[in-house]
């Protein structure tokens, strides 16, 4: 964390300057700290998780041991829930067994959303995987003309609660000038290559499997693999594996890592058979922007009486039952009936009709009457 901050300190004129104006770069360091007596306690970093900036995640909160973690912690989280207003949604993920940070979380509002777990395939296994030829005939790059398949087939991978969360559009699937500028400089200060694609199906004309696969060209630290496979399709998983074994064998011998969600049994499966080791498991929480309402004294619910929010829907004296009403014998439709059109039928069923009772001696007693 020290380290971390002296950097932020000495580029803090720029980053403040960027913040100020709309630019690609004014949401890349969004940190928050909290200090006392120039005592630093704790720090914070936030991000949009997607293009439209409803859902922000919560990446780091480094708190100092010596302080209050959870009057810190939770100090620095509402900080940030009162001041980025057009945040609807916050998420972030937590070690399932960090029990302070879960304490942390859950006291601030954040409730489970998914279980993740993270997988490790072996070099050796990598290599036994190889030896098979994916039948992938389908196999296209990923260019930003693809982004509507990418979407459909992520909003079909996962339940309607977390789609709801992750919000995300056709534009998150694409890449725009900075952002793949940016890409080309990371990929080339980490060392690294990073190869995407997607498996088209050409009678739905929809996209069915997607992998981007990050490898270590120095082979100093695991390749990184991200999957999405349609749950009607997961007859693709051994495909897929087979295909980013074959891509990093051009590349030093290093372990290939990726996750899997508790929603996606069938992967979970597949990993355990053949297999791939478990080295982490993660808890996804999210929280809503309702509790930062409860949270402010000008819109908290607690207190109120429903007998004083429903004041005007209360009835001003006892209702009387009354008689009953009979429609007067209208006139005979004329030959050329009047066809009524739909802006005159909206017009008629906004006004209120005076129904002028009958006697019920002007009905009808005979058929012949009636007809």
């Amino acid at each position: 964390m020290s380290q971390q901050m002296q950097w932020l300190r000495q580029w803090y004129g720029l980053v403040k300057c960027l913040s100020w104006f709309p630019n690609p770069l004014r949401y890349r360091f969004c940190s928050y700290v909290a200090e006392q007596e120039r005592l630093l306690l704790g720090m914070i970093q936030v991000s949009p998780f997607n293009r439209t900036h409803s859902t922000w995640r919560i990446d780091k909160v480094v708190l100092d041991k010596r302080s209050d973690k959870q009057a810190i912690g939770s100090q620095l989280l509402r900080y940030c829930f009162e001041s980025i207003l057009e945040a609807r949604t916050w998420i972030l993920e937590v070690d399932i067994n960090d029990i302070a940070a879960l304490a942390l979380y859950r006291q601030n509002g954040f409730q489970r959303l998914a279980e993740m777990t993270y997988w490790e395939i072996s070099p050796e296994l990598l290599a036994e995987l190889a030896r098979t030829e994916p039948d992938l005939p389908n196999l296209l790059p990923v260019s930003n003309a693809d982004a509507q398949l990418l979407y459909q087939l992520d909003t079909a991978s996962m339940p309607p609660l977390v789609r709801q969360v992750f919000d995300r559009h056709t534009h998150d699937f694409k890449t725009g000038l900075f952002g793949a500028i940016s890409d080309a400089v990371e990929q080339w200060a980490t060392k690294t290559e990073v190869v995407s694609g997607y498996v088209f199906e050409p009678q739905r004309k929809a996209a069915i499997g997607y992998f981007q696969l990050r490898l270590d060209r120095q082979g100093e630290t695991p390749h990184i693999a991200t999957l999405t496979v349609h749950p009607a399709y997961t007859w693709l998983y051994p495909e897929l594996l087979s295909q980013l074994a074959h891509l990093a064998e051009d590349f030093p011998q290093q372990s290939l890592q990726l996750a899997s969600s508790d929603y996606q049994p069938e992967r979970e499966e597949y990993l355990e058979r053949i297999g791939a080791k478990r080295i982490e498991h993660s808890l996804i929480m999210s929280r809503s922007v309702w509790h930062k309402l409860r949270e402010t004294s000008k819109f908290a619910l607690e207190g109120i009486q429903w007998s004083e929010v429903l004041q005007g829907l209360q009835p001003t004296r006892k209702p009387i039952p009354g008689g009953m009403s009979w429609l007067q014998r209208g006139h005979q439709p004329q030959s050329e009936p009047h066809v009524t059109s739909e802006p005159e039928i909206n017009a008629l069923t906004s006004h209120n009709f005076h129904l002028e009772p009958s006697s019920l001696g002007n009905l009808p007693d005979t058929q012949q009457e009636l007809d």
